[in-house]
């Protein structure tokens, strides 16, 4: 295959998914992982694609992208499995709060074409769905540069004017006996924000995250109604949550 025709391919590709990898561009195009090495970097240099550390992103999403665009490229085939599922719980003209994190940003490339309301406080999340379906409601506050997103008080006043019926939430830890914990106070504020409002609070997280403990433990297992992760969650982890009257879909 010549370079228009994987160009054509690659721009397909970071359309469509947000974000892809080099060797997910290698298999799919059936050439070696240099090729595609090459051909992203021409393709940076024309402007056409935001080059990251093992693949590529979409343009748009990557307006101060280094920290969020690594972080939405780990696990990748993980995380979009894990959005799958979770944009089959999603009815049309349903409300539904989706927050910062890099799994529950993957779930915009599954949600495009439904009729329904996002409250967020992701800018990449904003950009994603901008141009679809969906109509997008912006948390309005103070804006943390490296994680492209909205938090503080205001920013949590904002989410608490409106009701959702569910909440698709990130974290950076979770455990059966100590709950739910974060990198900081400032992103348990929002989770905590988000969940309060919602009817049910969706869980996205890999299975790297499940039985640890973070440096903010802020809230107990019970905040949360379904946990969404992955086919590699040990199955007897998975028990001690469904024991606590949790959903599990994986």
């Amino acid at each position: 295959m010549n370079f228009p025709n994987r160009k054509r391919l690659i721009l397909q590709m970071v359309e469509e998914k947000g974000s892809v990898e080099v060797k997910e561009l290698a298999d799919l195009l059936q050439t070696s992982e240099i090729t595609i090495r090459r051909d992203l970097t021409a393709m940076a240099s024309d402007g056409l694609i935001y080059r990251t550390h093992g693949g590529a992103m979409k343009v748009g999403l990557a307006t101060n992208p280094v920290q969020f665009v690594n972080k939405t490229a780990v696990n990748s085939e993980n995380k979009d499995h894990i959005c799958r599922l979770a944009a089959q719980e999603i009815k049309d003209g349903e409300v539904v709060f989706m927050d910062c994190g890099s799994t529950v940003f993957r779930l915009c490339q599954f949600i495009r074409n439904k009729r329904i309301q996002v409250i967020t406080n992701s800018i990449p999340v904003v950009n994603e769905l901008m141009q679809s379906e969906v109509t997008v409601n912006l948390v309005g506050g103070e804006v943390d540069p490296a994680r492209q997103a909205v938090h503080g008080l205001i920013a949590n006043e904002h989410v608490a004017r409106y009701h959702a019926h569910k909440a698709f939430l990130g974290v950076d830890g979770i455990s059966a006996q100590h709950g739910l914990s974060a990198h900081s106070e400032t992103e348990a504020g929002m989770t905590l924000a988000m969940a309060s409002q919602a009817d049910d609070v969706y869980l996205l997280c890999d299975s790297t995250k499940l039985e640890k403990d973070k440096y903010v433990q802020f809230a107990p297992l019970s905040l949360v109604q379904v946990i969404v992760t992955d086919p590699q969650a040990s199955a007897d982890v998975l028990k001690l949550y469904q024991q606590q009257g949790i959903r599990v879909l994986n």
